[in-house]
């Protein structure tokens, strides 16, 4: 028996072109126009195969994938559109989805993946029959830090957040430090049944193991010198949502067998105490190192690699998926032009040109660091390579640093940081440099204290190796964590 495909799509010369493409691939193709025109269809013939455009004109190619699963579940859809947004991928593989491409069409790519659908169907239908038998692009919160991304790479990554975001399944995630794992956890998270219920970041690195046994799974009054009071860990606070633990691979062997329970059991107990506390909570971790050759090492567990792999994320570096780099170019300009109140329109091509070009070891925080310097310096309202050259040299001497040849005194470090803007800030902060660059680097290291201790004040004062009190004098004059 022929198999069918319905092409849902409003452009009459795309339908034409799919036709034609389709035509001696033993198809029986049914060409629709509008949505309604295309549920009857399904109604009628139940195709097995039906590919739909998004960008509809008055139902969406999204509603309408929710109406065909209603009618006919088995049916496998591939979703079209030319618009390349986090969000449609997404939703498209929620809804039930088989795939998702994109426009142009790659010809060869989108038959493959319809005879890859027919297999899925027909697989579908005989399951079934056995036992029967006995939008377009929304505009980004520009007040949050968003993940963006339309290479191949990252469409893939979005269907398959799509995919799994509803499960429960523990999932890590793989990739350099600034490629944004954070968000992707995000992602996943705001995607899941439990995005009403608590998403907590903890950075397995920033903490001493003891404070991290503390900070995770909590401690009793009098557990040790400094434990005045209960303290409820982040897996109590979360419970009923998803946690975030970054850089896992750096967490004590100790501590990654108590974690390890968690997993297994949803269950421990705080630091000092006998009682077992029940949780419900979804870990996601990352990690920016290969814990494949930790486990070769005896640095980390091999149960609890296996154990977090469940759903396994790699994001590749900015520099593998350059046709990326104008999406967070635009994303960032107007994000940091909203922010410092400029009217920047963009940026010119040779600009662009430069930044594609550039290899981000730092990976899309760089590019975000990079853009927001220079939009504050810019003083026209488009960004050309002048305004960035400075700091692209700044962060190519940074990296190549030695930092633990640099000394106690980080000198060499500051030196190469501050050497190729020093005359840009002389010139605009003329007799005021030293009290501008100290209030700057004081303000950057008490920022960046409370960020890697989650905000919390007493694990910050210990990290920087100053008094509690004096942390929160310098969080006052800086406005640090202040909401306007």
């Amino acid at each position: 028996m022929t198999a069918k495909l319905l092409i849902l799509d409003d452009d009459h010369d795309i339908l034409l072109m799919l036709k034609t493409v389709f035509a001696g691939e033993d198809f029986e193709v049914f060409l629709e126009s509008d949505s309604e025109s295309a549920l009857r269809r399904l109604v009628a013939d139940r195709p097995n195969v039906a590919i739909i455009d998004i960008g509809l004109p008055q139902k969406s190619g999204l509603e309408v994938l929710q109406e065909a699963k209603k009618i006919d579940p088995g049916l496998a859809v591939i979703m079209a559109t030319g618009y390349k947004t986090t969000k449609n991928a997404i939703e498209a593989m929620k809804f039930g989805a088989f795939d998702y491409v994109t426009k142009p069409f790659d010809t060869g790519k989108l038959k493959a993946a319809a005879k890859k659908a027919l297999e899925c169907n027909l697989l579908s239908r005989k399951v079934r029959y056995t036992k029967e038998r006995p939008n377009m692009v929304v505009e980004e919160d520009l007040s949050e830090d968003v993940m963006i991304g339309s290479s191949p790479e990252m469409i893939e990554i979005w269907k398959m957040v799509g995919s799994v975001a509803d499960s429960d399944a523990t999932v890590l995630i793989q990739g350099e430090s600034g490629t944004g794992k954070e968000l992707l956890a995000r992602a996943v998270y705001n995607n899941s049944k439990r995005k009403n219920r608590p998403f907590l970041a903890v950075n397995c690195a920033a903490l001493p193991e003891s404070l991290l046994e503390s900070e995770l799974f909590g401690h009793e009054k009098g557990a040790f010198t400094d434990a005045h009071s209960r303290r409820i860990g982040k897996f109590e606070q979360c419970n009923g949502g998803t946690i975030f633990l970054d850089e896992i691979g750096e967490m004590s062997l100790a501590n990654q067998g108590k974690f390890l329970r968690v997993l297994e059991n949803q269950e421990f107990e705080r630091v000092g105490g006998n009682e077992t506390i029940k949780v419900d909570v979804r870990v996601i971790a990352a990690t920016n190192k290969s814990l494949l050759n930790s486990v070769k090492e005896k640095s980390f567990r091999m149960d609890l690699f296996y154990r977090l792999r469940v759903v396994n994320f790699f994001l590749p570096p900015l520099r593998d998926r350059a046709e990326d780099v104008p999406l967070l170019v635009d994303l960032f300009v107007r994000k940091f032009s909203k922010k410092y109140g400029k009217n920047i329109k963009g940026v010119a091509p040779e600009t662009m040109a430069l930044l594609v070009n550039h290899p981000w070891e730092g990976n899309i925080r760089e590019l975000k660091n990079v853009i927001n310097s220079a939009t504050v310096f810019c003083r026209g309202d488009i960004l050309v390579p002048a305004d960035f050259e400075s700091f692209l040299k700044a962060k190519v001497g940074f990296k190549e640093i030695d930092l633990e040849a640099a000394g106690d005194d980080y000198y060499e470090v500051f030196w190469s940081m501050l050497e190729p803007v020093f005359d840009g800030i002389c010139q605009r902060n003329k007799g005021t440099i030293y009290e501008s660059v100290n209030m700057g680097l004081e303000k950057a290291l008490i920022h960046m204290a409370m960020e890697k201790s989650n905000n919390n004040q007493v694990f910050a004062a210990k990290l920087l190796g100053i008094s509690r009190n004096t942390l929160r004098d310098r969080l006052e004059r800086y406005r640090i964590g202040a909401t306007d």
